[in-house]
């Protein structure tokens, strides 16, 4: 866009300064392109009139009736006082309301005079009305001038733009105004040979049309060339900062298979799966590069991220190399530190934890042997981020659950070593492919898309909230067995208290049909301290008690081989990605085991969907494309934090083929011009230098 378009919005005829600021604390519109690229989000049909009589078949739609008003009447008094005019057209009758600025509206409307009017009509006794319609009179030979409405655009507004005078009319007339004014200033961003290839409608034409459309296929061909641009840009910045990483990013080369990995991998109690398998080789492609590293690596719960990881970790120490693994919370610290020690036990291997729980004195010794390089592998929370947490070479970053740790916090780590280590991030939530391309589109991505082989699926059965009958003898049967059971229950209204006082309540349930002695329960919420938290986990851990009893605000990732069910209260209330991660935590061991999800028994359309998912899929990647297609990318696998799911027009769900298709041609043109610096790609080149994007400002990092 020309620099006409960075204008303040204040400066539009209508607006001035104080619906500005309404406009921009409420919509984020500060320049008229920023108006320009505020889009509709639906439309009505403006192009045909309809008849009254036609009003029954679209009932909850907007429509557009000529006709004369024939009677005008004023009822009602203070706050009910209201206008009524009876307004008819030939097939029937039906009344025009107005509550508000009746002196006027009085003497603008003339009985018998011909009248265009649009609005929504309601049912009340027995007649249609239409509240406060849009209505203006029917001249005959009227001079057409600017853009025509054919579609009546609706565009999102909030309480208070509306209480302002900004409601989705006054909106469509800003930009109505902005199109009429500064319309002929839109200038091309892509290149003749790429619009003509694809066959897309010209920018201008597109904005046009996607404001203000002239019929149903000019409206579709904008909303294509619109999305087109929206990914094709957002992939071609990705791919070229991808690019200038692999050919610029020096990094340590590790040539080296050694001793220590050959040792942990000949003792390992089982086979690795023919999926980690190839993603270490994939992985061993880009430490032998030179290049550094920043590769993302997806797998399903219980697909065997952490000994992948490990093995790329020993790499790095055969190399020379320290190495260390971050994640979110200290639990899921703990599990990774104690699961890296039983792998190494026996091998000439120092490993360490380090979270905010880590004594002084602990600390002082830890972070002098980190220095000196005697600590060759660190596990930690984000405290490894600290200043003072110096590494003599560290080679190799591992990044457990990343969405789970702000930007400048990998960033921080990222900056321990120059030049930065390798980055190896982990996720253990499935991203369907779509979402990848789009917010992992610069990293190298490897994917380990099986489990072990003695793992047995869990099996998961719905039971309506009132079938505890059926589910305590089950549940008393697995425990004489042997065996352990989580019971999640999960967040009410965004309140750890109440979430809390529901974990009160059912574990004061669940001792009524499980006493004591003969059986042992504990609870975990996010209140408790920390040393009370880690013991009531050992506990379950050790197997003192059976049952444990936890809230959905705290990290229930401990990996427990014992434990073979799953109970989730009110499983309606959460997520299918949600659902997914807690019936990872069981299926660990060689026992069959179960998720049992538990609702109230009127379950909405949705709610029974997700419920029903679960109850078919035990494939993560399953899942997560369900999800996507069923509620949108929300913030799946977090990614909300990065800023790349607020697209103006792309819908991550539908337009799957798009983006593929749009970070292939991306691919081939940075193929014949790098750097775009060719006059064929003049366009894109400007276009990106005067609209540089703010969504992938950290992403080299993660």
């Amino acid at each position: 866009m020309l620099s006409i378009f960075q204008t303040p919005i204040e400066y539009l005829k209508g607006v001035g300064s104080k619906k500005a600021e309404i406009l921009k604390k409420e919509a984020n519109l500060f320049t008229l392109q920023d108006l320009l690229l505020y889009f509709p989000y639906k439309y009505a049909d403006k192009s045909h009139f309809f008849r009254i009589c036609d009003i029954p078949g679209n009932p909850q739609a907007h429509l557009q009736i000529k006709g004369k008003i024939t009677h005008l009447t004023v009822t009602g008094a203070n706050r009910s006082k209201r206008l009524v005019a009876l307004f008819q057209d030939g097939s029937g009758s039906m009344e025009l309301v107005w509550f508000h600025g009746i002196p006027y509206m009085e003497k603008y409307l003339q009985t018998n005079q011909e009248y265009i009017v649009f609005g929504k009509p309601q049912l009340f006794n027995n007649l249609y009305s239409i509240i406060h319609p849009e209505i203006s009179p029917v001249t005959e030979n009227a001079p057409k001038q600017g853009i025509q409405i054919a579609f009546q655009p609706f565009y999102n507004t909030t309480d208070k733009m509306k209480r302002a005078g900004l409601d989705s009319r006054s909106i469509s007339k800003l930009c109505l105004q902005l199109l009429n004014e500064y319309g002929g200033h839109i200038t091309e961003t892509l290149p003749a040979y790429l619009r003509e290839a694809c066959r897309l409608m010209p920018e201008r034409q597109a904005l046009l049309n996607i404001h203000f459309p002239q019929s149903n296929a000019l409206l579709r061909a904008a909303q294509y060339r619109l999305k087109f641009d929206e990914m094709f840009f957002l992939q071609l910045e990705l791919l070229q900062k991808k690019l200038i990483h692999t050919t610029r990013a020096q990094g340590f080369a590790m040539p080296k298979v050694g001793t220590l990995f050959h040792a942990c991998y000949d003792k390992l109690p089982f086979e690795l799966t023919a999926a980690q398998k190839r993603v270490i080789k994939e992985i061993r492609q880009d430490l032998i590069s030179g290049k550094q590293m920043n590769r993302l690596l997806q797998g399903d719960v219980g697909s065997g991220k952490t000994i992948t990881a490990l093995l790329v970790m020993l790499m790095a120490m055969d190399n020379g190399f320290q190495s260390c693994l971050m994640a979110p919370t200290e639990i899921l610290a703990e599990q990774h530190y104690e699961g890296i020690c039983k792998f190494l036990d026996g091998m000439e291997v120092k490993v360490a934890l380090l979270t905010g729980s880590t004594k002084a004195s602990q600390r002082k010794i830890l972070l002098e042997q980190l220095k000196n390089g005697e600590l060759q592998i660190l596990i930690g929370t984000h405290a490894l981020i600290e200043e003072q947490v110096l590494f003599h070479s560290l080679g190799l970053a591992v990044i457990d659950e990343q969405h789970r740790f702000g930007v400048d916090q990998r960033a921080k780590l990222w900056r321990k070593n120059n030049p930065p280590p390798h980055v190896l991030i982990m996720t253990a939530t499935p991203i369907p492919r779509t979402l990848a391309m789009t917010v992992y589109g610069d990293l190298n991505i490897s994917v380990i898309d099986e489990v072990p082989k003695n793992r047995k699926p869990v099996i998961t059965r719905h039971f309506p909230q009132t079938a505890w009958s059926q589910i305590v003898p089950f549940l008393q049967q697995q425990i004489g067995e042997g065996r352990q059971i989580f019971v999640v229950f999960p967040l009410i209204q965004e309140s750890e208290a109440l979430d809390l006082q529901n974990l009160i309540d059912g574990y004061e349930q669940f001792r009524l049909y499980f006493p004591e002695p003969r059986y042992h329960l504990s609870y975990v919420h996010g209140q408790m301290g920390s040393e009370e938290k880690n013991r009531e986990m050992e506990n379950f851990a050790s197997g003192k008690t059976q049952l444990l009893l936890a809230t959905s605000v705290i990290e229930v990732g401990i990996d427990i081989p014992n434990a073979n069910v799953m109970v989730i209260e009110n499983a309606e209330r959460f997520g299918l990605s949600q659902l997914h991660q807690l019936r990872g935590r069981v299926g660990r061991g060689s026992a069959q085991s179960y998720c049992l999800l538990l609702t109230g028994d009127k379950l909405g359309y949705e709610s029974r969907r997700r419920i029903q998912a679960m109850v078919n899929s035990n494939n993560g990647f399953e899942i997560a494309d369900f999800d996507l297609k069923l509620r949108g990318p929300g913030d799946m696998a977090g990614t909300r934090q990065s800023g790349m799911l607020e697209f103006r027009i792309v819908d991550l769900a539908k337009d799957e083929k798009l983006i593929a298709y749009c970070r292939q041609l991306a691919a081939q043109v940075l193929e014949r011009d790098p750097i775009l610096q060719k006059e064929e790609n003049a366009e894109i080149r400007y276009h990106l230098q005067a609209n540089p994007s703010s969504k992938i400002d950290y992403l080299q990092i993660s």
